[in-house]
């Protein structure tokens, strides 16, 4: 995981999804200066979800959208889109927790606790079924953030007992197409080929 981090852009993808983990940060500040300081907290909450697909080695195509549908779930909740937009919810619920699920799994093979790793094909039958089970579980572990957020911090945070159904089956839904994504599209680069040494010109 440590050589994926460390490895230098080698494609426009590459580079796109390093522009996007600076827009992270670029966010934090801003929200710190126009907005309030929570605000900025909820920003930077999201740069570590930013960094996780360089160190599990992502394709770039997926770590853009997976970086910009972070930023955009974590905005929406500073631009409080979540209670002024019908639905909003709902859609970043699924589409977020579609690939966070996904990122959950690639980070579960990388430890080998799961079948394949960078560069292996990954078996259908375990990727949708896991994908199903780490969405539900992603949806459960944000519903017990939000009512503990309403419950010892703010009455302001939404929460109703609809509300949370509603973001689980979603959540659920999402899990499930990035299952479905992983069994079929690559998602992970396959392990270059280290030159090989010829020796040391005297």
């Amino acid at each position: 995981m440590i050589e994926n981090f460390l490895r230098r852009p080698r494609s426009p993808g590459d580079y796109a999804a390093d522009v996007v983990r600076v827009a992270g940060l670029l966010s934090v500040i801003a929200a710190a200066v126009w907005w309030t300081w929570t605000d900025a907290g909820i920003l930077a909450l999201a740069l570590p979800a930013l960094l996780l697909p360089r160190f599990l080695g992502t394709r770039s195509w997926l770590d853009i959208l997976f970086g910009i549908v972070v930023l955009i779930a974590a905005w929406s909740n500073v631009l409080d889109l979540y209670t002024t937009v019908v639905g909003w919810d709902l859609v970043v619920h699924f589409v977020c927790t579609g690939l966070i699920a996904v990122m959950g799994y690639l980070l579960l093979a990388s430890g080998r606790v799961v079948p394949s790793g960078p560069g292996e094909r990954i078996p259908p039958r375990s990727a949708i079924v896991l994908g199903l089970a780490l969405g539900l579980a992603a949806s459960a572990v944000w519903e017990m953030i939000e009512w503990a957020g309403f419950t010892f911090i703010s009455d302001e945070i939404f929460v109703t007992y609809q509300d949370t159904i509603g973001d689980m089956v979603a959540g659920g839904l999402g899990g499930l197409v990035g299952g479905i994504l992983l069994a079929l599209v690559p998602v992970t680069r396959i392990a270059q080929e280290v030159p090989q040494n010829r020796g040391t010109h005297r």
